[in-house]
């Protein structure tokens, strides 16, 4: 009986230096390192140049609070966006959430491993895509608070926080903790 059990010691023992290992590394390259950090750092930075840039006079930046909070209430940054005015447009504001916007717009994600101008997840550009109807009220808190603060014929690029786009668990092609960036343009409201 003890001739069977250190034969079945040894067989045990000698397994595991004859059958082949399993490697936790491969080839495979993360498309988002680090991207909660990577995106975090980059809105931190962006919100205070935008700021610098207002305080010299730059008044093609905007910092806009987050369309449906008090004036009185004490927030951070991660509940503005900020604005590039890219072309001041000349018709009336859109005013109302409950207002549907005429738009053209794309949207990207920051540049990544494979996408270094920035993933773009959707887009309605013209010359080759129409304008698209959006009920204002029904859209990611970013691109509401954008819409509201615009008029007839701007064209802006706007940032926006992941708390203002797709918080922290994303949107099919779009990772959690992302910083979105949409050129917008308002072509018209109803």
């Amino acid at each position: 009986m003890k001739h069977y059990t250190l034969l079945y010691i040894m067989a045990a023992m000698m397994s595991l230096f004859l059958l082949p290992s399993c490697s936790e590394s491969d080839d495979t390259v993360e498309e988002y390192p680090n991207w909660k950090a990577t995106n975090e750092a980059y809105w931190n930075n962006l919100y205070k140049t935008t700021e610098t840039a207002i305080a010299n006079g730059d008044d093609s930046w905007k910092i806009l609070r987050k369309w449906s909070l008090e004036d009185s209430l004490k927030v951070d940054n991660s509940n503005f966006i900020v604005v590039h005015v890219d072309k001041k447009g000349t018709g009336a504001a859109l005013t109302n959430n409950t207002d549907s916007a005429v738009v053209y717009y794309e949207g990207r994600l920051l540049p990544s491993v494979s996408y270094p101008s920035g993933y773009v997840f959707d887009s309605k550009m013209p010359p080759t895509q129409l304008p698209v109807t959006f009920y204002t009220g029904s859209l990611v808190d970013g691109f509401t608070t954008a819409l509201l603060n615009m008029h007839k014929g701007d064209s802006w690029t706007v940032y926006m926080p992941y708390q203002l786009g797709y918080g922290i668990t994303g949107s099919s092609s779009i990772p959690g903790y992302s910083v979105l960036t949409f050129k917008i343009q308002l072509v018209d409201f109803k």
